[in-house]
């Protein structure tokens, strides 16, 4: 009697088997992620990363992914990570240190040429923060003078990730073999430096240490949702503990001064443990949607854009909102305008749609890097809108999607 096993399996059966399925969840995660990043620099609103912490579930794909692309050999991986990372950080450096140095900034700025040569070395693989001019003069009325600051804000992101791609071979061992203890270990980590046990020389070390431990749990726990451990537990456990774990992490926020300006970034424990537990949450959550539900078919292409588009617009967007908001600023020099409508003058939404336009356009001028870094055919704009029926396959012809 035959099984299963003897049924023979068309050429067309086995590439859908091995087409890669996208979780539609984890694409809304994303893409909520990148605008309320945006909304949190221009509007400065210390209450957004308590309602969503963008960072923690940014990570916590990530990782997710990365455990995922590590059943293929360890060192492929890491290449791969590496290669869809560094190329359009290298074009970000190529317009900015060439803006920088255009407007004076050089080797003798901080007083050491050597240093300076060598820290450039940091744009090409930031293991450690790559260096940015502390004041340029900027372009009257089109960018302002702290471009540079604003250009290098985002550049921590890129240097935590990279650490997490080099660690996460070793990291999904230690998840195999003590799986509990891998995941806490990062919030123990940063525990340690926020009550004082654990105290590093200098600077660019500690901070990349600091980065690590606080949002190196969410990454942990993507790599276990990939693995199925998060599923083994029972249904009601993490929604019991999560919300325990979340309230202590704003209990600890509150005592530190959250309440007197302060945001959960400039308390990275309190950052840790609230992402930590919002992520388990969303995480366990997960429906794992292979397709839109019909609520959220509507915003189908604005989501694929974002997603195809992460890196290039995390890069770009303070910079983007800086001219926005030194565009917008103008418009104070016309009588008309602050007469009679000072309001809009000063209100941020303005400042937002025209950010998110310049956005787009750096999408347009810089997303294709994304494409080439990845191997795939640039484009303009990949929002997914050309897609067309899935075609009959022929027999000689098996392409990838």
């Amino acid at each position: 009697m035959g099984t299963d096993t003897d049924v023979p399996v068309a050429p067309q059966q086995k590439q859908a088997r091995r087409a890669p399925v996208r979780d539609r969840y984890f694409d809304l995660l994303r893409a909520v992620a990148l605008f309320r990043v945006v909304l949190y620099h221009l509007m400065g609103w210390a209450w957004l990363p308590v309602v969503f912490p963008s960072m923690g579930v940014m990570f916590a794909l990530a990782g997710n992914l990365m455990a995922r692309s590590l059943k293929r050999p360890a060192v492929q991986v890491v290449r791969s990570r590496m290669r869809r990372l560094l190329p359009p950080l290298w074009l970000l450096g190529v317009v900015g240190v060439t803006g920088m140095v255009l407007q004076g900034w050089g080797p003798n700025e901080d007083g050491h040429p050597g240093w300076w040569w060598f820290h450039l070395l940091y744009w090409v693989l930031p293991l450690s923060d790559p260096p940015f001019a502390e004041s340029v003069p900027g372009i009257h009325g089109i960018l302002g003078e702290d471009w540079a600051a604003e250009l290098g804000g985002p550049l921590w992101y890129i240097r935590a990730y990279l650490w997490y791609v080099l660690l996460s071979p070793v990291l999904l061992r230690a998840l195999r073999a003590l799986p509990w203890l891998t995941i806490l270990a990062p919030l123990a980590l940063s525990a340690a430096f926020q009550f004082g046990y654990l105290n590093l020389p200098g600077e660019r070390f500690p901070s990349a240490l600091t980065d690590f431990s606080t949002f190196g749990a969410c990454w942990v726990l993507g790599m276990a949702h990939q693995e199925g451990i998060l599923k083994r537990l029972p249904r009601y456990v993490v929604p019991s503990v999560a919300p325990v774990i979340a309230a202590l992490g704003l209990w600890y926020a509150f005592r530190e001064g959250f309440k007197t300006g302060y945001d959960l970034d400039s308390i990275p424990f309190a950052q840790a443990v609230w992402s930590f537990a919002t992520v388990l949450l969303l995480l366990h959550v997960s429906p794992s949607w292979t397709e839109w539900p019909r609520r959220l078919r509507r915003w189908d292409r604005l989501i694929t854009l974002l997603n195809s588009r992460a890196v290039t617009i995390y890069l770009w967007h303070n910079v983007c909102i800086l001219i926005a908001a030194t565009l917008w600023d103008q418009l104070w020099g016309f009588e008309v305008m602050y007469e009679n409508v000072p309001w809009l003058l000063e209100s941020p939404w303005p400042v937002l749609a025209i950010a998110w336009l310049l956005i787009g356009s750096c999408i347009v001028w810089f997303g294709w890097m994304e494409d080439v870094a990845a191997k795939r055919s640039p484009q303009l704009w990949p929002d997914g809108g050309k897609r067309t029926a899935p075609k009959r396959p022929r027999a000689r012809a098996a392409h990838r999607g």
